[in-house]
């Protein structure tokens, strides 16, 4: 005789074991206390899957509307609070179908019929992931829409540029953000790019092998709204690629807005003084109290860390699974959910921080002048004389080196004593010394010059605005 089953032992595949599973094994094997996340996202794909279900008369009608009513219903107990979790059905899939089967009865348990918790999860995440990439995508605009508006407050803005943190060349401020403009447009690139493997169907992958079930999942990607569906039935259960990308794109996105960051703490300082920000997304100290400190930028710029170790964990987590499904993978939900969270709110509150820059344009005018600024003007307007480059890179440094010892910026350098380093030296080469001039001068796609910075602003208000009118026919469908 089978051995007596106990009343803990309530498992969906309890049948197959001898003894409960232990609390402990319970508790540590359990993800329904962070995957009910993906709800919602279940509950759309098992309206779906049951519908094919019935379309292929492998259930009736009678059956798929039951199953419907029934998890419309648990959607709104769930969205109201009123849905009990129990780590006893271990994981969010368990927790819907036991309640479905609580409403409806035998027909609930028709639900599972020609799929696996492997190919449903993977379903699941891909629905969870499609969302979090439009609405990062959009919020990617918003934050360039804040960029380009500072940056056409901007165009004829006078700052230093900086190599290696000294004063390079002058720059306009316009131009300056105006490269942040474009490491967001590669982001949103690679993130839309990411979104063609989102959005492909693993559902009828079943276990590993597919089913003998004659299932249509072309009619699933249809009501879904997937483009693709996955060609091979153990590649669709294990593969966690998408995720990886998204993680690998939040990387190189908080990588970018680190960078902002850390100019914005700079320019925040007493010793720059470039920009102020508002009091409230500004901290004060509890015991200095002069100060305001730029947490909100240090604080995205300290999730950089976050999300690389999310990406890390991901490609840990893959390395070395064989096919196909593993546990290990109920470890690929936290390290995403935590990634879409964290560029989620990194992007919100950046967007209001752009937004909140006042600009000391004076201050950064004045920085320019120190540092020679100009000096590579004056080389480039000797090679125009038909001097050699290496030749006037020469004695432009030499004339710098004076100038620093006259404790004098090289604008401010006589004409006479200019002469003496090159008699080629005129009105017309000393005028290249000027700061705007120098500005000017860089009149080419790409420059700094405010003419192209203007044109760059002009370009990137079509393509944000074609991006936003392309969102909004894809969220009509």
């Amino acid at each position: 005789m089978p051995p007596k089953k106990t009343l803990n032992q309530t498992k969906t595949w309890s049948s197959r074991f001898n003894e409960p599973v232990a609390d402990l094994v319970k508790q540590f094997t359990a993800s329904v206390s962070f995957d009910r996340r993906l709800a919602d996202y279940d509950i759309i794909g098992s309206i779906a899957h049951s519908r094919m279900l019935a379309d292929q008369e492998i259930i009736s009608e009678t059956d798929y509307v039951e199953i419907k009513n029934g998890l419309e219903k648990i959607q709104k107990e769930i969205k109201k609070g009123d849905f009990e979790w129990s780590i006893d059905a271990e994981d969010v899939h368990l927790n819907i179908e036991k309640r479905l089967i609580e409403l409806i009865g035998e027909a609930g348990k028709k639900l599972h019929t020609g799929r696996s918790r492997n190919d449903q999860v993977a379903t699941d995440i891909r629905l969870y992931l499609r969302e979090a990439v439009h609405e990062t995508a959009d919020r990617i605009n918003n934050l360039q829409l804040a960029l380009v508006k500072l940056a056409s407050e901007n165009i004829n803005t006078i700052m230093p540029g900086f190599t290696h943190l000294q004063v390079a060349q002058p720059i306009t401020f316009g131009h300056h953000l105006m490269a942040y403009y474009e490491m967001l447009k590669r982001d949103k690139e690679r993130l839309i790019d990411c979104e063609k493997r989102v959005n492909t169907l693993p559902l009828g992958g079943a276990a590993l092998a597919g089913t003998s079930y004659n299932i249509k999942p072309e009619k699933v990607a249809i009501a879904l709204g997937f483009n693709r569906i996955c060609n091979n039935s153990l590649d669709s259960v294990s593969d966690r690629d998408f995720a990886i990308e998204y993680c690998s794109f939040s990387a190189i996105l908080l990588m970018h807005l680190s960078r902002i960051c850390e100019e914005i703490v700079l320019w925040m300082t007493p010793n720059f003084q470039f920009i102020t920000l508002p009091d409230r997304l500004c901290t004060g100290s509890s015991i200095m109290p002069q100060k305001k400190n730029p947490d909100v930028p240090e604080l995205v710029r300290g999730k950089t860390g976050r999300v690389n170790g999310n990406l890390i964990a991901l490609l840990t987590l893959m390395k070395s699974q064989p096919l196909a499904y593993n546990k290990d993978n109920q470890e690929d939900k936290e390290p995403l959910f935590d990634s879409v969270d964290t560029v989620l709110t990194s992007l919100i509150i950046f967007e209001q921080l752009i937004n909140g820059i006042k600009v000391n344009s004076a201050r950064m005018k004045e920085a320019v002048k120190k540092g020679h600024a100009t000096a590579t003007d004056l080389a480039d307007s000797l090679v125009k004389k038909g001097v050699s480059f290496r030749e006037a890179h020469g004695i432009v440094a030499n004339v710098v080196h004076y100038a620093e010892s006259q404790n004098i910026e090289l604008a401010d350098l006589p004409l006479k004593k200019l002469r003496e380093f090159c008699p080629m030296i005129d009105n017309s080469i000393k005028k290249s010394l000027s700061i705007l001039s120098s500005v000017n001068s860089k009149n080419h796609i790409g420059g700094t010059s405010p003419q192209q910075v203007g044109n760059a602003i002009q370009s990137a208000k079509l393509e944000l605005e074609e991006f936003s009118i392309m969102q909004k026919k894809k969220s009509m469908f």
